[in-house]
């Protein structure tokens, strides 16, 4: 069990009621499209670069969508679990450069 299971779990009385994904796309509501476009731009070179990882020395006829649906089937609480902190650190990301 992991030390950070708390992190991701949400509280009625807690001021940032929401789950980091509501609290993503309230920050991508409230920012200039040009700051949402270059992040986003982040999210695909890094999804293409994992992507080019994983099918890397494979042959013509593997699919990596099939391989992903595949892991996430026998992974999902730890997929879920990234997901939730990649929301959170894709919304500090926004929010830092808010101020610069």
């Amino acid at each position: 069990m992991s030390k950070f299971k708390d992190w991701f779990t949400e509280d009625e009385d807690d001021i940032f009621f929401g789950s980091p994904k509501s609290k993503f796309f309230d920050i991508l509501e409230q920012t200039h499209r040009d700051l949402i476009e270059d992040e986003i731009d982040k999210i695909f070179e890094k999804l293409a670069i994992l992507e080019l990882i994983v099918s890397k020395d494979k042959d013509e006829d593997f699919d990596v969508n099939s391989y992903l649906e595949d892991f996430k089937e026998k992974n999902q609480e730890e997929v879920n679990s990234m997901k939730k902190g990649l929301y959170m650190e894709v919304s500090g990301e926004i929010i830092s450069r808010l101020d610069s």
